[in-house]
């Protein structure tokens, strides 16, 4: 990998699991660090101290509290950060909500919540860092999907929807956005160790047994495996790897 000596890095979902993982091993590498998320101002504050404790070159991280589902705040968190450091190099749009529910029982509550934090805000987050990525010659956008966006699961289908269309998205945008420079991949990670999945894991028995069935290495990821995937598409001095879609999944679709 490449070092980010003197970028700066846009990470959504940055107070836990994923997004956490990315924010602190894009500090080791040395980018600048703009944190977003709708936790706590003490969460981030903890994530974004321990950035600035890994940066081999000083680099800040700064953070900012945003709800992703609503209108305009994808924009405004781009604005901020943009704000914050005068560019924006890497965009990992990395925030998603679930929804377990069975087809027939959806609510268009539901819809909007999932669509609108899935999808629309990675569009609107891309959208308002195009200006910042253009002026500078180029740039690196990755989404973060899900190996649900391939593979068919009981009472997800509306997750399953949403990240299906995430990963067309990064196609659309890495045919459109190539011409800038800019460099637009996704990582669709499988059964990952993250917050949501510790909880289930404790909650629900068996868990653990339906979760691993159809997955060959017999075990869950862990959030810093999908992290260093992201750092490598956000960071790795080439760019020819362009519109892909990485599963990070311990062979879950190839069944």
């Amino acid at each position: 990998m490449g070092n980010l000596n003197g970028k700066v890095s846009l990470v959504t979902g940055a107070s836990r699991g994923i997004g956490e993982a990315t924010a602190l091993r894009l500090a080791e590498i040395g980018s600048s660090l703009f944190l977003a998320a709708d936790g706590t101002a003490e969460e981030l504050e903890a994530v974004a101290r321990e950035c600035r404790r890994l940066s081999p070159v000083g680099a800040e991280a700064k953070w900012g509290i945003f709800d992703l589902a609503e209108v305009g705040q994808a924009e405004k968190m781009a604005t901020a950060a943009i704000e914050s450091f005068g560019r924006a190099d890497v965009l990992v749009n990395n925030a998603g909500v679930r929804c377990r529910k069975p087809f027939g029982e959806l609510t268009h509550e539901d819809y909007d919540l999932v669509m609108t934090v899935n999808l629309r805000a990675p569009i609107f987050a891309s959208q308002a860092v195009l200006p910042a990525m253009r002026r500078q010659g180029g740039g690196r956008i990755i989404n973060v999907a899900s190996q649900m966006g391939m593979v068919a699961k009981q009472d997800l289908s509306l997750y399953s929807t949403s990240k299906a269309a995430l990963i067309h998205l990064t196609r659309s945008m890495a045919l459109e956005l190539a011409k800038d420079g800019i460099a637009v991949n996704a990582v669709s990670p499988g059964p990952i160790e993250t917050p949501y999945t510790i909880e289930r894991l404790r909650d629900l028995p068996g868990f653990r047994e339906t979760a691993l069935a159809y997955v060959p290495l017999g075990r869950l990821g862990k959030p810093g495996e999908v992290a260093e995937a992201i750092v490598f598409l956000a960071s790795c001095d080439g760019n020819f790897v362009h519109g892909h879609n990485l599963v990070i999944d311990g062979g879950h679709v190839i069944h």
